[in-house]
């Protein structure tokens, strides 16, 4: 097994076993996703940078099994930055990937997928991000396209911005940026309320159900994600199935393209979107209140 050295951040971060394949349809390897993440750093950075991290690691490919880890092992170097922060039983110390080295770091680790909080370490309970994540029923991608659009239109009458993704896995998420005042029991309250008014509106076709077997062929609007510790997939990473799909911001107008899908982007296409005009950069430029779109919600 061959180990190579990335020059990132002023230092030379080793990739060891670079030759190990991890994505084996693909014949991509640990040095084929240290190369993307090198590649799209400047994009992926801006949205991991201060918040804790849940590492997705496939030490022995993806179809090796995986481990979802959040504390830091003793093994990570010092200068790693990490975060203590509270859970039910005790504390976890969570890394927080703040420069391109530690982001190959987590690469050399077998951390295919970086998911990420919605809130900052400064301050973990104070979301800077509501996320719903469009579910659909099954491979029809026409129905999450149909569903993003009347979210949207949705938001337009509450006078809040949203972002939208593909997940590089099955649906979309849409992302709304918060000014950080609101908790997250807030942040989740006024989800809810909002999935819920959606699926009321277009019963045939959307639902909150949380249980597969009461959605009966719907698109889930899931909103679980708003919550403390919870996390979601960043913009940019991998995800650990066959073609080794990327999750990519797009505009809205894209959703006009029946050839879109959620894993329409991958580590052998995504350059085509790193260059050019970002479709978030105005969008998430500011944080919003949710009091003003809260009494909005209620009158509607």
């Amino acid at each position: 097994m061959t180990s190579t050295g990335i020059r990132a951040s002023g230092r030379t971060v080793q990739i060891k076993r670079a030759d190990k394949v991890l994505f084996p349809e693909d014949g991509l390897t640990k040095a084929d996703l240290a190369d993307h993440y090198r590649r799209v750093g400047r994009c992926i950075l801006p949205h991991l940078r201060g918040r804790p991290l849940m590492l997705e690691r496939h030490p022995d490919g993806i179809h090796g099994g995986r481990f979802l880890q959040k504390d830091v092992p003793d093994h990570f170097p010092d200068w790693i930055h990490r975060t203590e922060l509270p859970k039910e039983d005790g504390t976890v110390t969570h890394a927080l990937c703040d420069d391109l080295a530690t982001l190959l770091y987590l690469v050399d680790q077998a951390c295919i997928t970086p998911h990420r909080w919605l809130s900052k370490a400064d301050r973990p309970d104070r979301p800077d991000r509501l996320v719903i994540d469009l579910d659909p029923p099954g491979e029809d991608f026409a129905p999450v396209r149909r569903a993003a659009a009347r979210l949207h239109g949705l938001l337009d009458e509450l006078d809040l911005p949203a972002a939208l993704m593909t997940t590089g896995s099955r649906g979309l998420h849409v992302l709304v940026p918060l000014d950080r005042r609101a908790p997250f029991d807030d942040v989740r309250a006024f989800a809810r309320d909002l999935a819920g008014l959606l699926a009321a509106r277009y019963p045939d076709e959307l639902t909150t159900a949380a249980r597969k077997q009461a959605r009966r062929g719907r698109l889930y609007l899931d909103v679980q994600r708003n919550g403390y510790a919870q996390t979601a997939v960043t913009p940019y990473a991998v995800r650990a199935l066959p073609g080794a799909p990327v999750a990519a911001p797009l505009d809205w107008n894209e959703l006009d393209d029946p050839d879109l899908s959620s894993r329409r982007w991958t580590v052998a296409t995504i350059d085509e979107r790193l260059h050019g005009d970002d479709p978030w950069e105005r969008v998430l430029r500011r944080g919003r209140s949710l009091t003003a779109a809260g009494r909005r919600l209620a009158q509607l």
